[in-house]
C-alpha cells in the first residue's frame, strides 16, 4: 500500500473533540484539515467518542489508540442520502457510519472499537416490516432519489419500505486501503462492506454483531480487486465473510466482477456462512482463494449461493484445509437460493432447463481439498446446480465429512432453497452437476453416502 508522506499528526481533541459529547463537527474538522493538507495522521485518543457518520478523505491514517471507540449516535435522520451499494443496486442509501468515497490511501488500525449501536436499527427494523411502504420523510426522500426501487431484487433487507440502513463501515470506489487490529461490533447493516474497490487488506480485526441481529454480515466484498483478508476473527448474525458483485440487470450493466481474493487464517463463528460467495452474483466472481480457516457453528461452512435472475460467472474458486464444526451443511453450492422472492415464482425454481440468459448464472472450476468437518446437522454437501448450467469441473480431494445423525435438523435445512424435492437423509446431495470428481473423500453417518438428484 503507497503511504503518505505528510507526517502531520493530530489528535481528535485538537478538533474540540470532547469524550461522551457529540463529535461530529471535530471530526469534520479533522477530515477537512487534512484533506487541506494532503493527509496525515489523526489520533482517537482513549475514551468514548460519540459522533453522526464520518466521512473520510484521502491519505488519512487513522491510529486508535488501546480503549478508543467511537460511537456511532443512532438516529436515522443523521444519515443522509448517498450514493451506494445497497443489497446489490447502486442507489441512494443512508450515509454509512465510517465511510470513504472516490479516495485513496487509506489506513485505519489500532486496538479500538468503532460501535453501530445496533440495537436501535434492528428494533426499527421490525416496526418498519409492519408499514410495508416508505413513511418517514427520510424515507421518503430516499424512495423519490430511487425510482424503481419496488421492482428491484434484494436479500431481504427492506427495500420496500427505503429503510436503508447504513453499514457501519464501507469503502466505496476507493483505492489502497488498509484495516488492522480494529473492532467493529453492532452494526445496523452489513458490517464492513468495501465496493467498486482496488487495492484492499484487512488484517486481524474483530467483527461482533449478536446472531440474531438482522442482515448483519461480517465482511461483505463486493465488486472489488485485489483483495487480502488474514487472520480475522467474525461472529455475526448474517454471513461472515461473503464474496458479491452486484444484482440482476443494475450489477449486469456495471459489469464490475468481483476477483483476485485471498483469504487466510480467519474463523468465523455463528453466522449462516464461513465463506459465502453471492448471492449478489451478476458481474461474476473470479479467482477466489481461501486457506487454512476455521468455520465452528455457521450454519454452512463454504456457501456458493444465486439464482435465476441474479446473473454472473463464478469461477476459480479453491477452498484448501479448513476445519468446520456443528454446521448445518460443510459446503453448499445453491442456485435455487429463496431469500427475497416469492418462493412460487416459476421462472427462479423450475426443475426443468430454461433457455440460458444473459442474467442466468454459472458456477464452474471449483476445487476443494483438505476439508475437515465433523457434527453437520442437515448433510455431509448440498450441490444445486441449475439443469441449463450445470455445475461444471468440481474436484474434491482429500476431504473427511461427518454428520451428526442425532441432530434433529432435515436435510432440507442445508441451504435456504426453494423448489427442490425433499430428502430423507443427510448424505452429499448432488445435483445438476457434471461429472464431479472426488478422490479420497470420506463421508461417515448417513446410510448413503451420496444421493444424485
Amino acid at each position: 500500500m503507497q503511504q503518505t508522506e505528510n507526517k502531520i499528526e493530530k489528535k481528535l481533541s485538537d478538533f474540540g473533540g470532547s469524550i461522551q459529547e457529540d463529535n461530529s463537527k471535530a471530526f469534520a474538522a479533522a477530515m477537512s484539515f487534512f484533506a487541506e493538507n494532503n493527509g496525515g495522521t489523526l489520533i482517537i485518543e482513549k475514551g468514548t467518542w460519540k459522533t453522526g457518520p464520518i466521512s473520510l478523505c484521502s491519505n488519512i491514517n487513522i491510529i486508535f489508540e488501546e480503549g478508543a471507540i467511537i460511537s456511532f449516535i443512532p438516529t436515522p435522520e443523521l444519515y443522509r442520502p448517498v450514493k451506494t451499494r445497497w443489497e446489490g443496486v447502486v442507489c441512494y442509501g443512508m450515509h454509512p457510519c465510517f465511510f470513504a468515497s472516490n479516495v485513496e490511501n487509506i489506513s485505519i488500525s489500532g486496538k479500538g472499537i468503532i460501535d453501530g449501536n445496533g440495537e436501535v436499527w434492528w428494533n426499527l427494523l421490525a416496526e418498519k416490516k409492519k408499514q410495508g411502504k416508505p413513511v418517514t420523510d427520510l424515507e421518503k426522500e430516499l424512495a423519490s432519489l430511487n425510482p424503481g426501487y419496488e421492482t428491484q431484487p434484494g436479500g431481504g433487507g427492506g427495500r420496500n419500505t427505503q429503510f436503508l440502513r447504513p453499514s457501519l463501515m464501507q469503502f466505496f470506489e476507493c483505492k489502497n486501503v488498509k484495516v488492522k487490529d480494529i473492532t467493529l461490533r453492532n452494526s445496523p447493516f452489513w458490517t464492513f462492506h468495501p465496493v467498486f474497490t482496488d487495492g484492499l487488506t484487512v488484517e486481524n480485526i474483530f467483527v461482533t454483531n449478536p446472531h440474531d441481529a438482522p442482515n448483519t454480515d461480517g465482511i461483505d466484498i463486493d465488486s472489488c480487486t485485489n483483495v487480502t483478508i488474514d487472520s480475522c476473527s467474525i461472529s455475526v448474525g448474517d454471513d461472515g465473510i461473503a464474496i458479491k458483485s452486484g444484482s440482476g440487470p443494475d450489477g449486469i450493466q456495471i459489469n464490475k466482477p468481483s476477483k483476485n481474493i485471498k483469504i487466510t487464517n480467519c474463523r468465523v463463528g455463528n453466522g449462516h456462512g464461513g465463506v459465502v460467495i453471492g448471492s449478489e452474483t451478476a458481474a461474476g466472481i473470479e479467482n477466489v482463494d481461501v486457506e487454512n480457516c476455521f468455520f465452528d457453528g455457521t450454519d454452512r461452512g463454504i456457501r456458493i449461493k444465486t439464482r435465476r435472475g441474479r446473473g454472473g460467472k463464478v469461477t476459480n474458486l479453491k477452498f484448501r484445509d479448513l476445519l468446520m464444526v456443528n454446521n448445518l451443511c460443510p459446503f453448499a453450492v445453491n442456485m435455487y437460493y429463496a431469500c427475497g422472492t416469492n418462493r412460487c415464482e416459476p421462472e427462479f425454481f423450475s426443475l426443468d432447463p430454461l433457455p440460458v440468459k444473459e442474467d442466468t448464472p454459472s458456477v464452474s472450476n471449483v476445487e476443494i481439498s483438505g476439508v475437515k468437518a465433523t457434527g453437520c446437522k442437515a448433510s455431509a454437501g448440498f450441490i444445486a446446480a441449475i439443469p441449463e448450467q450445470p455445475l461444471v469441473n468440481l474436484k474434491i480431494t482429500n476431504c473427511e465429512f461427518e454428520t451428526n445423525e442425532a441432530a434433529t435438523e432435515t436435510p432440507d435445512l442445508s441451504d435456504m432453497f426453494a423448489g427442490l424435492p425433499e430428502v430423507n437423509t443427510k448424505s452429499f446431495r448432488i445435483i445438476n452437476a457434471d461429472n464431479p470428481v472426488f478422490e479420497n473423500v470420506k463421508i461417515s453417518g448417513p446410510k448413503e453416502a451420496f444421493i444424485f438428484n
